[in-house]
């Protein structure tokens, strides 16, 4: 019995893989700090709950397979108070955000496509894609420059752009998040001119992940709906996990005004069906969640980035940029492997019974190579907690280096 190819090529978690070591020393009583994951521990507006508590009926059926209309327009008027316009019947429901990908990639592609992303990136588009049948292409970007997209340029009086060498006949779309994970950076406008630019010239779609649009801490966030020019090849990926604190729900989006795209992206709805109908119920009640929580929010995620970026500012040999968004920071550190620091932290140091988990950032990368030497710390922890798993971080990274 052979177990297909397709799922030995996947790629294992690089968030999640380290889990059984941390699992293990929690046995022995020793505390783990989680800067691994992305998973907030801000509270989920009640409003969820009280929703799907106030469910009233005796069967709990099918929902409809592009979504629940009220969701649909629940979604549809909070596009409009960011001067988004999606029409009820641009948008999908789907499965999380994980699925919405997933239908943008069958949807545009065929087996053995391609699709460009900038590197580093969330490492289940690699997974996702894999399912798809198709193959991730790296656009690499550096921590030097911020992660910016590569701009053009001039040579021997023609405009250039380093992705366009990237381009072949099976390239079908450009794909990114905005703010970025794992990266924190905001795409500026010009940036995103760029992929608009190359999307245009070489008819590719572009797929924007904009599940993190909320968390930005310093300048403005420019949409990719703001491209009107080419809205007949824009994807916007969505989801209430991050925005609402609500990762558990499993409540995405796609949405799109090309109306050919979405008629056959709800082919893909219908063959799984619908999404769970009480989940669909809570999230409606979410997206009347006052502006108000939004700007507490940032402001708290904006203190616990600061507290994580001037801890690792302090420790001599990391580098690392400010981040602007999202709640992710990436960070150079002076090790040979990451990795094999990060399973050490787990299991050879603790600082009076307490360690740190954290992400490995090689997973992040499609260019062999790179990342080895390059953490992703989620800022996901209350301030005090926060500042606590930092000094013990430094603490393991100073004992770790005397050990080298």
């Amino acid at each position: 019995m052979k177990i297909s190819n397709r799922v030995i090529e996947m790629q294992e978690s690089p968030l999640r893989k380290l889990v059984p070591l941390a699992t293990e020393i929690k046995k022995k009583g020793i505390k783990v700090y989680h800067l691994n994951i992305g998973q907030p521990d801000i509270e989920t507006p009640a409003g969820f709950l009280q929703a799907i508590s106030n469910f009233d009926k005796k069967v709990v059926s099918y929902s409809v397979s592009q979504g629940d209309p009220k969701l649909i327009k629940a979604l549809s008027d909070y596009y409009k108070t960011k001067n988004i316009d999606f029409a009820e019947n641009e948008i999908l429901i789907t499965n999380g955000g994980s699925e919405a990908l997933l239908f943008s990639f069958m949807a545009t592609c065929d087996f053995g496509d391609e699709i460009l992303v900038p590197e580093p990136f969330y490492t289940n588009y690699n997974a996702i894609a894999k399912l798809a049948g198709i193959t991730i292409k790296a656009i690499t970007t550096t921590s030097e420059s911020g992660f910016k997209i590569p701009p053009f340029s001039v040579v021997q009086g023609e405009r250039k752009n380093e992705i366009e060498k990237l381009i072949t006949p099976k390239t079908k779309a450009i794909l990114f998040s905005n703010p970025g994970n794992p990266t924190g950076a905001v795409y500026s406008r010009k940036e995103l001119e760029v992929l608009a630019e190359i999307a245009k010239k070489y008819n590719l779609f572009i797929i924007a992940d904009e599940v993190y649009r909320e968390f930005v801490y310093e300048g403005e966030f420019t949409s990719m709906t703001d491209f009107a020019e080419i809205s007949d090849r824009i994807i916007i990926i969505d989801s209430i996990s991050k925005r609402y604190s609500a990762c558990g729900a499993r409540i995405g989006s796609l949405a799109s005004k090309n109306m050919e795209l979405m008629a056959n992206a709800l082919k893909l709805c219908q063959s799984r069906l619908c999404v769970p109908t009480l989940e669909q119920i809570g999230a409606t009640e979410l997206f009347k969640t006052p502006l108000s929580y939004f700007e507490k929010v940032n402001a708290e995620y904006k203190k616990r980035r600061d507290i994580v970026f001037s801890k690792l500012a302090k420790i001599p040999g990391v580098e690392c940029k400010k981040p602007r968004g999202a709640f992710y920071i990436m960070a150079k550190l002076p090790v040979e492997n990451a990795e094999d620091f990060a399973k050490w932290m787990l299991t050879d140091f603790n600082l009076n019974g307490e360690t740190v988990m954290f992400a490995p950032a090689e997973g992040f990368y499609a260019t062999p190579g790179l990342g080895k030497n390059e953490i992703r710390i989620a800022y996901i922890l209350e301030e005090e907690k926060l500042a606590k798993a930092m000094d013990v971080f430094a603490s393991g990274l100073e004992k770790y280096m005397n050990l080298s």
